[in-house]
């Protein structure tokens, strides 16, 4: 391959994805085209919102498409057939795709001249899907990475062609994760293209060794005390910042933001309020471990310390109050 810039198309949408883009721009890549899923309706008057990867792309005068899909229907819907098209009239070399949300046809695997690379928020094979992130967190992984894979019709399958590590830490939250990873992102994509290697094909994936980390959803954000301690503290870290955990006070909800784990045994039934300290709030676990609640949010309020929040509500945690409760 010759040492000439690559003619690249960037598919992505949030934030994640934006800072990748912002790293090829910042290292002089020729971004002909920016593809992003359509603006979506935000806020009380549900305006729509352009997402920020469009946002640049805006501000550097890139071409913006927005496709709903890049399926053919059995009527050849006519939209459909024009995104193909006008993907294929960019005539690039390859398309880098991250955090696009849309699965890609072979037609559209195929259309750049070196195929589709993505940036995938984890090492893989260890967890292919949608919540990379999050997943190695609540499993306890200590370290993650980005892997710049080339793109196949398989979920996350394709070759890997480079990798970069990244410890997790003990404190790592959901959203401190995803930032050191979107950061490390954009380092490997500059990285990848700076050694000009786009005809090698890369290491195939052992999918013995794969997980999939499944959507994250607000339901199961829903703490369960009848869980280990650890478990629950690498939940609430793993949630932080979406979609949050959360348990409930009687009828009012609380979400959990931050917690730890204490060397105190009890022998109270799962979710019982163990103590009320400036430190925190003492609540029984599964294995009769405490978990120490340090940073929460009633409804309707912003994130506050334990502190805080007693001396604004104290009255919700009576005697023998038990956490997860529907009154």
């Amino acid at each position: 391959m010759s040492e000439q810039k690559l003619k690249i198309i960037f598919a992505g949408t949030p934030d994640f994805a934006a800072t990748a883009l912002q790293a090829l721009l910042d290292a002089g890549h020729d971004i002909c085209a920016v593809y992003c899923q359509p603006d979506r309706p935000s806020g009380r008057g549900k305006k729509l919102i352009a997402g920020p990867v469009k946002q640049i792309a805006l501000d550097r005068q890139i071409p913006v498409e927005q496709p709903v899909n890049f399926k053919r229907s059995e009527s050849s819907d006519i939209n459909s057939i024009d995104s193909l098209e006008r993907l294929s009239a960019y005539q690039a070399d390859l398309m880098v795709v991250v955090a696009y949300g849309i699965i890609l046809p072979s037609s559209v695997l195929n259309t750049p001249k070196y195929g589709c690379i993505n940036i995938h928020g984890s090492l893989l094979p260890r967890w292919r899907g949608a919540a990379p992130v999050q997943r190695a967190i609540q499993a306890g992984d200590r370290e993650s990475g980005i892997t710049i894979m080339q793109m196949d019709e398989g979920l996350d399958t394709g070759n890997m062609l480079l990798k970069l590590t990244a410890d997790i830490a003990d404190t790592e939250t959901g959203s401190s994760l995803h930032d050191k990873l979107a950061a490390l992102g954009g380092e490997a994509i500059v990285n990848f293209l700076q050694l000009n290697q786009m005809d090698n094909a890369g290491e195939k994936q052992d999918g013995n060794l794969a997980c999939y980390a499944h959507k994250l959803s607000k339901k199961e954000a829903e703490i369960d005390w009848n869980q280990n301690a650890d478990v629950l503290e690498r939940q609430i870290r793993a949630f932080n910042a979406w979609p949050v955990s959360y348990s409930y006070v009687g009828k009012k909800r609380l979400r959990v933001w931050l917690t730890e784990i204490t060397e105190n045994k009890t022998t109270r039934v799962p979710g019982a309020v163990v103590s009320l300290e400036k430190s925190g709030i003492e609540i029984a676990c599964g294995d009769q471990k405490t978990l120490r609640l340090t940073i929460l949010q009633p409804d309707g309020s912003k994130a506050m310390s334990a502190e805080a929040l007693l001396n604004s509500r104290k009255d919700w945690f009576e005697e023998n109050s038990v956490l997860g409760k529907h009154d």
